[in-house]
């Protein structure tokens, strides 16, 4: 079946019968409570999923395996003469759970490299769109094209044993991902660029690759894909994307319909699009300012009035995290290696040190520290990458890494039709009088 592949099913039976076990013994056990806010807004904080691959602390930030995203930088290949991690060896410890060897990580390049082609009638899906569509809406319906070229379904059809779910699931996985860098290029030189699009390089590692068939050819661009693409990879299973992609995979739907689920989740500005709110109310900042290196009392006056006007600093809190962003770190300091006097990096760095104390001011505010997308933006727009609607496209590419390796492990390991219950407001309002118990014990 292949190297990693063998592995996969080596290390998912083992895993298969120690959750059986665990399920035999402690399958009754209750793990926390669920308030009535928790059922009103949002199902904030609580646990109903099993994730392998990734998990968030609200200190620590994102940890892939084990591993922080220091660790991460400093401990998984690297391409030749690069410093920033292949995100092929993130993708290989979040599907195996161990840090792949330089060798190892290749072999995941090579594999993709062989899945990339991606078929005509993908491209002709794209073209339909007229120029003004989103970018999202391009790259989804481009995956939704790509559906044709799926195993499970076909398998499935045959008649399939559930044992082998992931079989299929695996082969859908890995050419997805292999086939993504390809589709998202061509909608950006299709939408940006005069429609001159450029071939894929064979040689190059996957967002090697991107960097290239998106017309970026400067080592730093190629560098900071393999860091981006690294960093956005997965933050456990609750968000949307994540969450939406386990949801549709639950119920049997492959590869490509569950991805473009949670992609669609992902375009929304309180997800993934808010990479591209954050360098929107950049520029806006700094024309309404009439300048283009605003001081900290500039930004922080600014700041002021946004919050007055009943809006939110793009960038800034998060649903879990109660400290800065691990991977607003890494890229604030890809930035002070790669353009410490951009002037536009530096007002990012300058909203950092003005924006926190003004929300602490206000009280109510958890969290007031950036998240990942507080700094994404800059970074790009210094290569010369300012179409800030394309970058919820970038996200979602290296999102994939994480979700699909987590369906790879659904379907490992069986995991059931998501089916959660739900109540209304009157039979809430029965139980609080003691007139109705909402749980049917």
């Amino acid at each position: 079946m292949g190297v990693v592949k063998d592995k996969f099913k080596v290390k998912a039976d083992e895993a298969t019968a120690e959750i059986k076990e665990l399920l035999k013994e402690y399958g009754n056990k209750v793990i926390g409570e669920v308030t009535l806010s928790q059922i009103y807004q949002g199902m904030r904080g609580m646990t109903g999923l099993v994730t392998e691959t990734s998990l968030l602390d609200a200190h620590e930030g994102i940890r892939f395996r084990g591993f922080s995203i220091p660790e991460l930088r400093m401990k998984l290949p690297k391409a030749p003469d690069g410093s920033e991690p292949l995100p092929e060896g993130l993708f290989y410890l979040m599907l195996l759970g161990e840090l792949p060897s330089e060798e190892e990580a290749h072999h995941i390049t090579n594999i993709w490299q062989r899945r990339s082609h991606v078929p005509s009638h993908v491209f002709d899906v794209i073209d339909s769109f007229p120029s003004y569509a989103h970018p999202m809406t391009m790259f989804v319906a481009g995956v939704m094209a790509l559906q044709t070229e799926g195993h499970f379904v076909k398998d499935y059809a045959k008649g399939l044993n559930k044992k082998n779910y992931w079989n299929p699931t695996y082969d859908d996985a890995m050419d997805l991902i292999a086939r993504l860098p390809r589709v998202a290029a061509y909608v950006y030189r299709r939408k940006y660029k005069n429609n001159e699009h450029i071939q894929p390089n064979g040689l190059l590692d996957w967002a090697g690759n991107l960097a290239h068939m998106l017309g970026y050819e400067d080592e730093g661009f190629k560098e900071l894909m393999r860091l981006y693409m690294t960093i956005h990879a997965d933050h456990e299973g609750g968000n949307v994307s994540a969450h939406a992609t386990h949801l549709v995979g639950s119920a049997l739907s492959d590869v490509y319909l569950s991805y473009a689920a949670g992609m669609n989740g992902l375009a929304g500005p309180l997800h993934g699009l808010a990479n591209q709110e954050v360098i929107k109310w950049i520029f806006e900042m700094r024309e309404a300012l009439g300048t283009e290196t605003p001081s900290k009392e500039q930004i922080a006056d600014y700041v002021k009035k946004t919050l007055s006007e009943g809006k939110v600093v793009p960038g800034y809190g998060h649903a879990v995290l109660r400290q800065t962003d691990p991977r607003f770190t890494a890229q604030m300091e890809f930035g002070k290696k790669h353009m410490p006097d951009d002037p536009l990096v530096q007002t990012v760095w300058n909203i950092y040190e003005a924006v926190p104390p003004i929300l602490q001011s206000i009280g109510k505010i958890k969290n007031p520290w950036p998240n990942v997308d507080a700094h994404s933006g800059a970074l790009l727009v210094h290569y010369g990458m300012v179409e800030y609607e394309y970058y919820t496209v970038l996200f979602a590419v290296s999102r994939a890494l994480g979700v699909l390796a987590s369906l790879c492990w659904s379907r490992a390991l069986n995991f059931p039709l998501e089916r959660p219950k739900s109540v209304t407001t009157e039979l809430v309002k029965k139980w609080l009088k003691g007139e109705d118990n909402i749980w049917g014990e």
